[in-house]
């Protein structure tokens, strides 16, 4: 392993976790800056623009739908130009697509917005996500870490949005701008451009020094072994993704302030960034769906707190559980593909997931958003999640190791 990580360009993988850290960048922009900013924008952009909270979810699930489009191309894509070139345009499709909401007040052009950026995110996620699990091929003893630091990088991006976003509403409010909510997609979308310029670079030494031949072939991938994983993580995806967009607004619902949101959506953002040091053990340990499913129950326990009670101290609580525990469950799926299956099918099987995922995320929004509008309002949606995310953990704790050794 070492004459592979020292024979590469400068041997700029010898350090390894600053590499991690560096590709983090990318799930920073496919889900803490792209996807979950908006969690924060949409009690303003449904103020100003008369939206009902099925309305609202429905941009979320119009970003999903974009998800899995992007999904579903992004194997081909990966074998026609390689995984760091997704990874880039996927990037700064994802940022040029966030500045344009900055001048966009119709829904047909916001939704086209969430749906465009969507599959740009997927890009960047899976490929991203590809060249995480490869470098932790080359440090086997820290790759549960590695991963894990990877899809950390999404809580750098919900941190960094909960600074941006009350920064920009504040700025567009002191200079009377029409829609006060445009100013915070424009710095979201700068901030999109900068991650990927720092991120380059470092991601080019791994797509460089790991082969590259099988990127994006299916050889040693079948669905039906991986049957109750992937519907675990199918309930996963409908069930975390109405707590991260309608949990904001429902803070506010009850009488949160302002800055104690900003508070609750930073720490919550820190503690993903903790989550690769939490779970990198069990992630190495179990060779199934153990991770999968513990980590779904412990989303269940918590997605039902803030339902529950509106005391500061349990709704703190609920979002740094959250936090620690969301991305880790994504980063468990990338072990399950790394531990049981040969390396040349690792692309097939985390795109596999990654597309299951983004159907869960197509069901969730609009099934909270419209059980919200209704009697219990935006409690009794958050029930609703907490009750996919249950179902996840019982389907996910049936998926078992595959026979076969994997490779890598």
């Amino acid at each position: 392993m070492t004459s592979i990580a020292t024979s590469t360009p400068g041997g700029s993988l010898r350090h390894p976790i600053a590499i991690a850290l560096a590709l983090s960048l990318g799930a920073a922009i496919a889900l803490g800056i792209s996807r979950f900013s908006y969690g924060l924008l949409l009690p303003p952009m449904r103020e100003d623009l008369g939206w009902s909270y099925f309305l609202a979810g429905a941009m979320n699930t119009g970003n999903a739908v974009g998800y899995f489009a992007g999904a579903l191309m992004t194997p081909l894509l990966m074998r026609r130009i390689g995984a760091w070139r997704v990874l880039m345009a996927g990037s700064l499709l994802a940022a040029v697509f966030m500045l344009v909401s900055g001048w966009a007040t119709g829904t047909t052009a916001l939704m086209l917005q969430r749906v465009l950026a969507g599959a740009a995110s997927a890009w960047v996620f899976i490929a991203g996500g590809v060249l995480a699990a490869r470098l932790g091929s080359l440090f086997p003893k820290r790759a549960g870490f590695l991963i894990g630091l990877y899809y950390g990088g999404t809580g750098i991006g919900i941190s960094l949005s909960a600074l941006l976003v009350p920064a920009a509403l504040q700025a567009a409010a002191n200079h009377a701008a029409p829609h006060s909510w445009q100013w915070p997609w424009i710095s979201l979308g700068l901030a999109c451009m900068l991650a990927a310029a720092v991120m380059a670079v470092p991601a080019r030494h791994v797509a460089d020094g790991l082969p590259t031949a099988a990127s994006g072939t299916s050889q040693g991938f079948a669905l039906r072994d991986f049957g109750f994983g992937l519907s675990g993580y199918f309930m996963f995806g409908a069930g975390y993704i109405g707590y991260m967009t309608f949990i904001v607004a429902l803070l506010r619902q009850q009488g949160m302030s302002g800055p104690q949101i900003t508070g609750f959506y930073t720490a919550l953002g820190l503690a993903v960034l903790a989550s690769s040091r939490i779970w990198a053990r069990m992630l190495d340990r179990f060779k199934g769906g153990e991770s999968l499913a513990i980590l779904c129950l412990v989303l269940a326990v918590v997605t039902v707190l803030p339902a529950l009670t509106s005391a500061t101290p349990v709704v703190f609580l609920s979002g740094m559980v959250f936090g620690a525990v969301f991305l880790s469950v994504v980063a468990s799926t990338t072990a399950l593909v790394r531990h049981n299956l040969p390396q040349a099918a690792w692309p097939a099987g985390i795109s596999a997931f990654t597309t299951i995922f983004a159907l869960g995320q197509i069901v969730g929004p609009s099934v909270v958003g419209w059980v919200a509008d209704g009697a219990g309002g935006l409690q009794r949606g958050l029930l609703v999640s907490a009750a996919f995310l249950l179902l996840g953990a019982v389907l996910a704790w049936r998926q078992k190791p595959l026979t076969r050794a994997a490779g890598g």
